[in-house]
């Protein structure tokens, strides 16, 4: 198994527990965050272990946070997951969020689920425990730390000769700043096969919370109850794809109806964990600001929930108003290039 660094940020002792239950934990190189500054963590394999106590973020969680903005190539080749063990019901989602976002940042991959989080009752492992028949939410926890562990040093990139990638979006062309950027992007994707499809074509409908039976029941087809668009083209374009291009205008701090509409009915498809694999990215474009808001709106929903990987620096964030707009930003030509590169590297 490969060798694993852990960066401590925090400790309680129920967390302290859990890692030394595990043997590729216990044998695993460790410092505490602080150290950061100090290490070289390139092309490292990494696991974050935050502590949150019953006030939320701590001066070590903000410590690591800031150094990890300040050295914008410190993980560079990295790769890493997450353990939050908390001590309320709030905050571990949130931290787990923003870390990862800021590790993202600088230059780290993260694999399809790359986070183990535990709130103070461990309640939110009861499905998780049910699924798998286990004694105890305790024995829960250990199941899916290891089960983490075994996912990271397994993740690679996807290499792939012919790969293909899925442009979403759901914007008018004469209008879009997003829509004007991900194009710009999409044009410099030399060796990957695009296929662009437009949600604003036909009725969208939202997920309305099927059975689990009768999710599990269409997801064996591949597809959703509630049909329309997204069952007839978007879901089979996603299962042909090795990866997603989601193209983000930020509606008050959020992605729009249509987006969180195609999230929410990718439910069907994950019942059985059918989009580990494919990667995640992003054009996010806001008026004002907020686009790391939406930023981790997206990683929270496709990579923490649905499985999609997360190849370093996985969005291009922007501030645009005006139409057309966006194509005359300083240095945009340069951002697009290199953007697509990243992208061209990942899968090529």
């Amino acid at each position: 198994m490969q060798t694993l660094t852990l960066l401590h940020c925090g400790m309680s002792e129920r967390l302290r527990g859990m890692l030394d239950t595990i043997p590729a934990l216990r044998a695993a190189e460790q410092h505490p965050a602080a150290a950061l500054p100090m290490l070289d963590l390139n092309n490292r394999t990494l696991l974050f272990c935050v502590a949150v106590d019953e006030w939320g973020q701590s001066e070590v969680l903000s410590t690591l946070l800031r150094s990890l903005r300040q050295r914008s190539d410190c993980l560079e080749g990295a790769r890493a997951a997450v353990v939050i063990d908390g001590t309320t019901e709030l905050d571990t989602k949130d931290i787990a969020r923003r870390l990862i976002f800021a590790a993202n940042l600088a230059g780290c991959a993260f694999p399809g689920k790359p986070l183990v989080e535990a709130t103070g009752s461990l309640r939110n492992l009861a499905v998780l425990q049910k699924k798998h028949g286990l004694e105890s939410l305790e024995a829960t926890y250990r199941f899916a730390l290891e089960a983490l562990i075994e996912r990271l040093c397994s993740f690679a990139p996807p290499k792939k000769a012919q790969p293909r990638l899925l442009m979403l979006h759901a914007s008018d062309r004469s209008t879009s700043n997003t829509l004007a950027l991900g194009e710009r992007v999409a044009a410099q994707l030399a060796g990957i096969e695009l296929e662009t499809i437009s949600l604003r074509n036909g009725t969208i409908h939202d997920c309305r919370g099927c059975s689990f039976k009768v999710c599990s029941h269409y997801a064996a087809q591949g597809s959703c109850f509630y049909g329309g668009a997204i069952n007839e083209q978007v879901l089979p374009a996603l299962l042909r794809s090795d990866g997603l291009l989601l193209l983000c205008p930020n509606y008050n701090d959020a992605v729009g109806a249509n987006i969180m509409a195609f999230i929410n009915r990718m439910t069907s498809l994950t019942v059985s964990n059918a989009l580990y694999g494919r990667s995640l990215y992003a054009v996010v474009v806001s008026g004002y600001s907020g686009g790391d808001i939406v930023a981790q709106q997206l990683l929270g929903a496709l990579c923490l929930n649905k499985a999609f990987s997360l190849p370093p620096r996985f969005c291009l964030i922007e501030t645009a108003n005006d139409p057309g707009e966006a194509l005359r930003l300083p240095g945009i030509e340069e951002k697009t290039t290199r953007f697509a590169a990243q992208i061209q590297r990942w899968f090529l």
